[in-house]
């Protein structure tokens, strides 16, 4: 059915979210601002971002997210749900008030107060309109992590745990407002996988984005105990029918080539990249070349 379907619009056939096993994730370095690197690629998923350049004005066009599901691909649209980059057009006029404190290990990025309204108002619901608008498949929604990270002598009266329900909240709201929008629409979160313990969080995605199961950045084995905690919560949500889209970071073809055979053995869709994330990945059949 789905080859007819197919071919009576023209378009390849995608397989559903649970069955990728290749992915790619590509959020700068556009190519002449374009997406032509990414439909050429031969994967069954790309994840980009909204914009070509970070700012409203270079958001990608329904015509540009067209041709890509054209090959047949999921296209996801990357956005951050938990914190604010300083180069995103939101970050002029976002309210000081939202802002917290400064996340280490991105500079000139913070974290948010992602259960205030205004941040729903002036950010994370116009991000879900623009890529409904657009024509992406879903969305794939970074920082759900802000709840670890949020300095909590910034919001007094918070905890780690009531953090953690405000984001599920968020996710849980993004994934009713869009899906009321347009039935079968994609919500996959970053990270965190721990979160499936909340209520209502397993309901509300369909999958989950996960970095650094096996290599963090770059080529070093992922052996600490946090490891091992991420890689059970991502497999029970596999269990119960979720994709798990995993990248690694690593350039070295030994790291590559076990990654790979990790994504095989348990399962899940696998990216082996960089951390700039500014080039199309090969995927684990092909030989990597120019890292």
């Amino acid at each position: 059915m789905a080859a007819l379907l197919a071919t009576l619009t023209g378009c390849a056939p995608r397989v559903p979210l649970n069955e990728v096993r290749t992915f790619t994730y590509v959020l700068q370095n556009y190519r002449h601002g374009r997406l032509d690197d990414v439909a050429k690629a031969p994967h069954q998923l790309a994840v980009v971002d909204l914009s070509r350049d970070g700012t409203a004005k270079g958001y990608f066009t329904p015509a540009e997210i067209a041709r890509v599901r054209a090959t047949g691909k999921i296209v996801l649209a990357y956005f951050e749900i938990g914190s604010i980059e300083s180069f995103r057009t939101e970050a002029r006029t976002l309210p000081a008030g939202l802002r917290l404190n400064l996340w280490p290990d991105w500079p000139e990025e913070h974290f948010v107060r992602y259960w205030d309204p205004r941040w729903w108002d002036l950010a994370v619901r116009p991000r879900v309109d623009q890529a409904l608008r657009a024509g992406f498949d879903g969305v794939y929604l970074d920082t759900p992590l802000a709840y670890e990270e949020i300095d909590l002598r910034r919001v007094p009266g918070e905890s780690r745990a009531s953090l953690a329900a405000r984001m599920t909240g968020l996710i849980v709201r993004i994934s009713r407002y869009a899906k009321a929008a347009r039935p079968g629409f994609l919500i996959v979160p970053q990270n965190s996988p721990e979160l499936r313990l909340q209520p209502g969080y397993v309901q509300a995605i369909d999958g989950v984005g996960m970095e650094e199961l096996f290599f963090q950045a770059t080529g070093r084995p992922c052996v600490q105990d946090w490891c091992r905690e991420n890689l059970a919560h991502a497999l029970a949500l596999r269990r119960l029918g979720k994709a798990v889209l995993a990248t690694d970071y690593a350039t070295r073809p030994a790291d590559v080539a076990a990654a790979c055979a990790s994504y095989r053995r348990h399962g899940l869709a696998g990216n082996v990249t960089v951390v700039d994330l500014d080039r199309v990945s090969p995927p684990c059949t092909a030989t990597r070349q120019g890292a």
